[in-house]
């Protein structure tokens, strides 16, 4: 029987100091205690309480080697023995750039900041510019951080009226948000060629972007239907659109040239993230010359105190030339990996009678508990059972297996297959418990 009284005790004194007692507001969900850490290394962390996890958390996802890789931490203590921040320009700067842009297709420039939020933020910015328009459209279940320009809640499953026109009922992602900080936005269902064509043909003249990430990893991890993404960058293309990819997720982690380098599709503009430092702090903005242009002429600023320090600069160097290190064997390792993990997921909730769907697509995978056979929406997505959900990751955690609680897995480099194996003999233990209440 696992012990967190450890944790339990550090969030009552954390609350006393630090608002929520957790970093993050997400973090707070985890059951039976938000968890304190007190040392990781590969693909296992520890708790305060001594007690020890296969991970599939993974920091939410930045953690695409495992726990201090010895390659990331060496490259940033050397960094850091030059100087963590300097103000000024350095080499590490230019080299991943020029990285990035030998990797991902859409990439002739780059610039970075320090989170995805912010490399978001940059981009609708750079549309603005670039179009000298200034709505845009963007779709329910996809994430695109928290700035009061982007971030909205999703209202219920009900999706007959996503598609009209309006911005009035939109509502946002938080209270505090300004009033009108979402009047230039346009909500839409996600994978609907009909509802995108036809907002863009009637608003085109005032739609400077179309926002979307290439799976919809935050809601289900829902492919993009065939030719849905083929057919919004014809259309963004014709009406003079901006298409920016938000691949904060996908980026790094779907491959070297994140999801536009495997499905093809090339975007004016994509937002990389989390994978790309692999644990530090980095984000950048790929995308066309005459856009990222607009920043080297001063039309638009970009800022950021921490931009491009030389301890995010040597991470990212490190990570990403680790992952294309022997023609980027790691991910076919990885996705490997997780299709063996999907699908005993799926063997087992067969086993035991459990209603699920696993969608998977390279090293990610969305695990839900719904009366479907498949999600391939974000309607069938919302009539997911979160609360027995919630059940499973507790009961994994009582494993040894730490999982995010919205049922978003990712695996690392550092997994192998004997993790697999423990993996799937704890969630086979843990479905079993669950026969009868879902």
């Amino acid at each position: 029987m696992r012990s967190y009284e450890k944790s339990r005790s550090l969030l009552a004194e954390a609350r006393e100091v630090l608002a929520g007692g957790v970093a993050s507001s997400l973090r707070a969900s985890m059951r039976p205690v938000p968890l304190y850490a007190a040392s990781a290394e590969g693909a296992r962390v520890r708790d305060a309480d001594g007690n020890e996890y296969i991970d599939y958390l993974l920091g939410y996802g930045p953690l695409i080697l495992g726990h201090a890789p010895e390659a990331v931490t060496d490259a940033v203590h050397r960094a850091m023995r030059r100087g963590a921040a300097f103000g000024l320009q350095h080499e590490g700067e230019i080299a991943l750039a020029r990285l990035l842009a030998d990797l991902l297709p859409c990439a002739d420039k780059v610039a970075f900041s320090g989170s995805g939020t912010e490399a978001v933020m940059l981009a609708l910015r750079l549309a603005r510019a670039h179009t000298g328009r200034r709505r845009i459209v963007r779709f329910h279940g996809h994430y695109h951080g928290w700035s009061d320009a982007i971030f909205t809640a999703f209202p219920a499953a009900d999706m007959r009226h996503a598609g009209q026109r309006t911005t009035a009922r939109i509502p946002p992602g938080t209270a505090g948000q300004s009033a009108g900080a979402l009047g230039d936005i346009f909500l839409l269902p996600w994978n609907d060629e009909a509802a995108l064509e036809s907002l863009l043909r009637a608003d085109g003249a005032d739609i400077a972007a179309v926002i979307t990430e290439p799976v919809m990893c935050n809601s289900g991890c829902i492919r993009p239907k065939p030719g849905y993404l083929e057919r919004m960058r014809s259309l963004t293309s014709e009406l003079g659109i901006v298409m920016i990819m938000d691949e904060v997720i996908t980026g790094f982690r779907l491959g070297p040239g994140g999801a536009h380098g495997r499905f093809g599709i090339l975007p004016d503009l994509a937002v990389v993230g989390k994978a790309l430092g692999g644990g530090f702090a980095v984000s950048a903005v790929a995308g066309r010359r005459e856009i990222m242009d607009l920043i080297e002429d001063g039309t638009v600023g970009h800022l950021g105190t921490l931009n491009g320090n030389s301890a995010a600069m040597a991470a990212a160097l490190a990570t990403v030339g680790a992952l294309s290190r022997n023609d980027g064997a790691a991910y076919a390792r990885m996705e490997a990996l997780m299709i063996r993990l999907a699908e005993g997921v799926r063997g087992l909730l067969a086993l035991h009678g459990v209603r699920g769907v696993v969608n998977q697509i390279g090293p990610v995978f969305h695990l839900m508990f719904v009366e479907a056979d498949e999600v391939s929406d974000f309607d069938t997505f919302q009539l997911r059972d979160s609360g027995a959900y919630g059940d499973f990751a507790e009961r994994m955690l009582a494993e040894g297996v730490l999982l995010r609680p919205s049922g978003l897995w990712y695996i690392s480099a550092a997994h192998g297959e004997a993790d697999v194996d423990r993996t799937l003999d704890a969630a086979d233990r843990a479905l079993a418990g669950m026969k009868g209440t879902v």
